[in-house]
């Protein structure tokens, strides 16, 4: 065999294993959640919901989409806002992206209409929608 064709199938094998080696670093891995902290998290907001407390409402609502945009964080999802984050992930992720969308509309009433409280349904549904997103994220 010549010398100066085992040399290129030298370099070939080498590039190869280069190559190999190199998509394999750059593969996007899949998030791993610590589901533990992240199911004592949601129980403690789901037990805060208190039927009669009207200021419950609001709160659980602000702390399940802080704790849905905290998991969209950590997945890498790029975006200025959770309104951002969601829109990238939309159908892809979630199984009930709109009802993720409803809570997520709520949570911004809360937040920029002084005039507006939430009611014990709407706190109920909304904690139902982050917490089957949460589900299909992998984090509970």
């Amino acid at each position: 065999m010549d010398t100066s064709l085992l040399f290129f199938l030298i370099a070939v094998l080498v590039v190869g294993v280069l190559l190999v080696v190199m998509i394999s670093l750059t593969k996007k891995r899949g998030t791993v959640f610590d589901k533990e902290n992240y199911q004592v998290d949601f129980l403690r907001i789901e037990n805060s919901l208190q039927q009669g407390n009207d200021s419950s409402y609001a709160m659980v609502i602000i702390q399940g989409d802080k704790l849905l945009d905290k998991a969209l964080c950590e997945m890498g999802v790029a975006g200025r806002t959770m309104g951002d984050r969601l829109k990238k992930v939309g159908n892809a992720k979630f199984s009930e992206v709109n009802k993720v969308w409803s809570a997520h509309k709520i949570r911004n009433r809360i937040a920029h209409e002084s005039d507006f409280q939430p009611d014990y349904k709407q706190a109920k549904n909304a904690l139902a929608a982050y917490k089957q997103a949460l589900k299909d994220l992998g984090a509970i």
